[in-house]
């Protein structure tokens, strides 16, 4: 048999979606996994983008702040990862490879969010100021709903990578769908190789599907678009009574 119908095989044998080794407890590990980074993630980057780019941004530091950021993916995760677990991290399970997922996740969220607020329509920004907003206000109600957008398009860049990238948890003796290839690996089962891998490029597409969706379902500036104004109407003359001959 080839790659591929031994690859089906596997997948749809039921043994090997159930139990603690199973794919659906370790989907369950990888998903956990995912959360918790890309919600750390966000609690760094998206404050500090807005800080910087509030009112058009603070062009030196967050020049500063993008290089740094994205000079650090210029560093394997794998590497960072490895001298997390050497490190005094070693001894606290999870917490290298979450680490170092939320160090890979930092930069698009980073970039994004502060190139969508320092480069919001300053027409609408200053006529929201002339109106007598705060500061808040304009960020709350102004600047983050026009750069909501591209927001949310460094959050859907980060999940994937994350969810792509935790795989390098069962390296570190994590969980997570990484577990399912290594086990393939150290038993030279080439279909459970492919059969994790595609599991997690699945969940990858899936993740990146809820998050569109989630980001047309909530964008402030699809839900004011108007609708197209209907034709008007044409008038029907009102019928006239005969005249008599």
């Amino acid at each position: 048999m080839g790659v591929l119908p031994d690859t089906w095989t596997w997948l749809t044998t039921a043994e090997h979606w159930s139990g603690d080794g199973g794919v659906w407890a370790r989907l369950s590990e990888h998903l956990y996994l995912t959360g918790v980074c890309l919600a750390l993630a966000c609690a760094i980057a998206l404050p500090l983008a807005m800080w910087l780019g509030h009112g058009g941004g603070r062009r030196f530091g967050g020049a500063l702040a993008i290089n740094i950021s994205n000079a650090g993916r210029a560093v394997p995760t794998f590497a960072v990862l490895v001298l997390l677990s050497l490190g005094p991290l070693g001894d606290h399970g999870d917490l290298p490879t979450i680490v170092a997922l939320v160090l890979f996740a930092v930069p698009p969220l980073l970039t994004n969010a502060y190139v969508g607020l320092s480069e919001a329509d300053r027409d609408v920004v200053e006529a929201a100021r002339g109106m007598g907003m705060s500061r808040w206000q304009l960020l709350a109600r102004v600047e983050v709903p026009l750069a909501f957008p591209l927001i949310m398009t460094g959050v859907r860049t980060a999940a994937v990578q994350v969810v792509a990238t935790a795989t390098l948890a069962a390296l570190a003796a994590g969980g997570g769908l990484g577990r399912i290839i290594t086990a393939g690996f150290a038993t030279y089962d080439t279909a459970q190789v492919v059969a994790g891998a595609v599991v997690v490029a699945a969940l990858a597409l899936l993740v990146e599907g809820v998050l569109a969706l989630a980001q047309r379902l909530f964008d402030p500036g699809h839900r004011r678009r108007p609708a197209p104004a209907a034709a008007p109407a044409t008038a029907v003359p009102a019928p006239t009574a005969p005249t008599a001959p």
